[in-house]
């Protein structure tokens, strides 16, 4: 297909050099196996018949035009099939086998004891691997240090790697791979039972490590006793830390502090308080970009020192029911270059118009808007709207305050609005109607939860605006919960069942795809997640952010 007479006629006359006596021609277009011998063709055929001969080459059933495909070829075919297709291609021949397993840079094992015995094989094959997920399920028993020390010698250029409840690690088995793999830009570890020790033996020899995530660290039991962690000689290249659910997550504060060109941090549910944190932060570290705090011990203390930060861009405050209008006002004075801003007031009113109208005063780059549990007026909406000129995603839930006058409101106002999310407000058809008159560039809308609204007002919204993607769901209320810590993307590795103590056959992967395909169950039912109350808000705003936002500065 494509090629030129002449090519065509040199690759005719090498067939003919090889075709056996009784060859035949196949009229055929179905796939060419890559298994079968050289292309035949009819010794009647004319030298000048450029077209017959095209045709040939392309139809003739056993040709095996794969086979003179250079191994990079291949390799670079591969890289755009998903994990079961690559599984299938590696039965081929062993061939496909080979290079398909040196191409393979992300790979998800079963990290229970018994995998250790299958380790050099599957390193033998997967060569080429530099990122690296080892899970074990809570109820069995994890892979040792032993484990770890062989895989890091098998994997040098590792450059992230995941771990979850693999409690059998101790801090010299993090040594050991620290040591082996210095060139490690990604860590994540949950359920470990591994403690400072281990995790400070990465800061000092891992000088690339870019993204550092901790949760349920497990290792350290008593903060004031344990071991100050960080920086080490990640402290220059550091951009992002994520602390989640740590009883003892002030053991870290040396590390936050030292890491000078940190750009993302996120704390999640960790016990203490943080405000004097913040304060020490605000003349150490200048170019952070994003924070996120959820359920965290922070007050408008914590929030003024926050605002020292001019290059914030994007805040979250989930559940933190000590700050106030005041720490958002501090934010909106000193902050001009935020675009995301997600609140959930928890209902405790601390939060309203006047932080939200500082807001619109002092942050006109705004894109997005997230509001939970916050009652917010005609007059800070009208202010945000007429302002934030670029508002383009917004969302209102668990809002007394929000109904259809404060819609009607947004119709007229937020020109840039593409998405609109609506959840447990008093709004009703009339509401509808607004936004089927209002808001040119509106691309969707959900509603949910709003008992106003009726099937019909969203049908007039749908008929009236052909080209906005309405969901609607007219359910009983239910409880609001929205984390943020909740989402995040899923790994699309490789994934190995449990290794019995015996060498892998060349078919492994095959045996893999079932548990491939139960991982890809599971992150396709996590993405239906915002069907349930539950999830709503934080589905939704995942996907119209379009990935993650800490990469952008990473």
């Amino acid at each position: 297909m494509g090629q030129s007479v002449s090519s065509v006629a040199s690759r005719r006359e090498r067939d003919q050099f090889h075709r056996p006596a009784n060859a035949s021609k196949t009229r055929s277009t179905t796939s060419v196996s890559p298994m079968v011998g050289h292309s035949t063709h009819s010794p009647g055929a004319g030298e000048d018949d450029s077209e017959n001969c095209c045709v040939e080459a392309v139809t003739d059933g056993n040709a095996d035009y794969i086979s003179d495909l250079p191994n990079e070829c291949l390799d670079s075919v591969f890289q755009f099939l998903g994990s079961a297709d690559r599984n299938r291609c590696s039965l081929v021949c062993r061939r496909w086998l080979q290079i398909e397993g040196q191409s393979r840079h992300r790979l998800s094992l079963n990290a229970e004891s018994g995998l250790f015995p299958a380790i050099p094989s599957l390193f033998s094959r997967f060569d080429s691997v530099t990122k690296l997920a080892l899970k074990c399920d809570r109820r069995s028993v994890s892979i040792g240090d032993d484990a770890l020390v062989l895989i890091s010698q098998r994997c040098p250029n590792l450059t992230r790697l995941k771990l979850r409840a693999c409690r059998e690690l101790t801090d010299a088995g993090m040594e050991a791979f620290a040591k082996n793999c210095k060139g490690l830009k990604k860590l994540s570890c949950g359920s470990c039972t591994f403690g400072s020790k281990g995790m400070n033996a990465v800061l000092d020899n891992c000088a690339a490590l870019e993204e550092l995530s901790v949760k349920r660290l497990r290792g350290i039991t008593d903060s004031a006793a344990a071991e100050p962690i960080g920086p080490g000689v990640a402290a220059s290249s550091l951009r992002t830390v994520c602390l989640k659910e740590l009883y003892n997550g002030q053991c870290f504060g040396t590390l936050i502090l030292g890491a000078k060109n940190l750009k993302t941090l996120k704390l999640f549910r960790c016990s203490g308080d943080w405000d004097r944190l913040f304060q020490l932060m605000a003349d150490r570290v200048a170019n952070v970009v994003e924070v996120h705090l959820e359920r965290l011990q922070i007050s408008d203390v914590g929030l003024q020192a926050i605002a020292n930060y001019s290059s914030l861009e994007i805040l979250h405050l989930v559940k933190t029911p000590e700050c106030s209008d005041i720490g958002l006002v501090a934010i909106a004075d000193r902050c001009k270059l935020l675009r995301k801003l997600h609140i959930d007031g928890w209902k405790a009113n601390r939060i309203g118009d006047e932080g939200l109208i500082a807001v619109a005063k002092g942050c006109p780059n705004l894109l997005e808007l997230v509001l939970i549990g916050v009652n917010p007026t005609k007059a800070s909406l009208e202010m945000l709207a007429s302002n934030c000129q670029n508002l383009e995603r917004l969302a209102l839930c668990g809002s007394d305050t929000v109904g259809d006058p404060e819609i009607s409101c947004i119709a007229a106002k937020c020109v840039a609005l593409k998405k609109l999310c609506i959840k447990s407000c008093p709004v009703s058809d009339q509401g509808m109607e607004a936004l089927a008159n209002g808001c040119p560039n509106l691309v969707k809308v959900k509603v949910k939860k709003c008992k106003g609204v009726t099937l019909e007002g969203g049908d007039s919204l749908r008929r009236t605006r052909g080209s906005i993607a309405v969901n609607l769901d007219t359910g009983d209320p239910e409880p609001l919960e929205a984390s943020a810590s909740d989402g995040g993307a899923q790994d699309n590795g490789l994934e190995f069942p449990p290794m019995h103590p015996q060498i892998v056959p060349a078919g492994a992967a095959a045996s893999a795809s079932a548990s491939s395909s139960t991982a890809r169950s599971s992150s396709f039912k996590s993405r239906l997640g915002f069907l349930s109350g539950r999830s709503l808000v934080a589905s939704t705003l995942r996907r119209w952010s379009g990935g993650s936002t800490s990469a952008r500065h990473g």
